[in-house]
């Protein structure tokens, strides 16, 4: 048997694996001793919701509960700990962070697991930038704890110390692409034909959005993070999740992702706080899932109410097992995970 063939549980494959997860543990440590010192409070939200978020492409993994009488309640995995952050914002946290388990189906790869660790942190009434400044901390003191000089992946190299690059997604599609993405923000066929000049093309009557992530993942994801970080922010509001639209341009929301080696590492957003427009998005987002899937989650009537309640916020998503993958030089996520799921008739 090859090393990759070897169940992870054998000596030698541990062998292999372990300078990567003894440096998830360094990472670990010194990211939850920084967010102490910041004045943090670490948070252990449950990974069992009524609902499991309300993306349309991302897919869930079902349970139920069953009472002592034999009725069952439906539940989820959550694939955020978002929701339930949320609520403890609204319920009068100002500054929370959580290591907190989440999971996804249909999801495997290099860069993704089942079963992960998402570090997510929010600060009541600060802006996008206090946010953007710490997720680039963040990522210098994971390469510190890691010993690393430098984020690799697939031989590419970004410095954290470096002053990161900041580009917004107009900026972006033009640099990389080509493309006016501001003549075209409400005309999908418009966007497909400048897709196909640039050489990305789509499917016939592709929506705006699947047009517009196409040119992102083969035409401006590659080139950032190369040589230091990026922060690709000012999403087009179609984009928008659950941030809120720019004040001064309601065409744009304030929205960002953090890449490094051309690997997404982080998405924040100034949080949305207008309940009535966050049930359209996820209405609207359930829809499109009925649609494309012939599946769809319920929404959390809580959730939505505790939008309603909490303070302006701003908060970060971090995919904590892709940083430390980068930081401690890893080829692929299984590595720096200590008990992979067994999936694909791998032990």
């Amino acid at each position: 048997m090859t090393p990759d063939s070897l169940p992870w549980w054998s000596p030698e494959a541990h062998s292999r694996r372990r300078p990567h997860l003894a440096a998830r543990g360094r990472i670990k440590a010194r990211l939850r001793a920084w967010f102490e010192a910041e004045g943090f409070t670490e948070t252990e939200v449950g990974q069992l919701q009524r609902s499991p978020g309300n993306e349309a492409h991302l897919h869930a993994f079902a349970a139920a509960f069953q009472a002592e009488n034999g009725r069952e309640t439906p539940l989820y995995l959550h694939t955020s700990p978002e929701f339930a952050m949320k609520k403890l914002l609204a319920a009068g946290e100002t500054k929370i962070f959580d290591f907190a388990r989440a999971f996804r189906n249909r999801e495997t790869g290099a860069r993704h697991a089942p079963e992960f660790t998402m570090l997510e942190w929010y600060r009541a009434g600060e802006g996008l930038e206090a946010v953007m400044q710490d997720s680039a901390q963040i990522a210098r003191l994971a390469a510190e704890a890691a010993g690393s000089a430098a984020l690799t992946w697939k031989g590419a190299a970004c410095d954290p110390f470096a002053e990161p690059e900041y580009l917004t997604l107009v900026s972006a599609f033009e640099k990389f692409a080509g493309i006016d993405l501001e003549a075209h923000l409400t005309d999908a066929a418009g966007l497909a034909r400048a897709a196909k000049a640039a050489g990305v093309i789509t499917p016939e009557g592709a929506s705006w959005t699947d047009v517009f992530s196409a040119v992102l993942v083969t035409r401006i994801e590659p080139n950032l993070g190369q040589g230091r970080l990026t922060f690709l922010y000012r999403y087009p509001v179609s984009e928008a999740a659950l941030s809120r639209p720019y004040p001064d341009d309601t065409r744009f929301a304030e929205r960002f992702e953090l890449y490094a080696c051309g690997v997404e590492l982080a998405n924040g957003y100034r949080e949305l706080t207008d309940a009535v427009l966050l049930r359209q998005r996820q209405v609207a987002e359930m829809e499109l899932k009925q649609a494309v899937y012939g599946e769809r989650y319920p929404l959390d009537e809580d959730f939505i109410a505790a939008v309603a309640a909490m303070p302006e916020a701003s908060g970060v998503a971090l995919g904590f097992d892709r940083l430390v993958m980068l930081a401690s030089g890893a080829v692929q996520i299984s590595d720096v995970l200590w008990t992979p799921v067994p999936i694909e008739g791998r032990a």
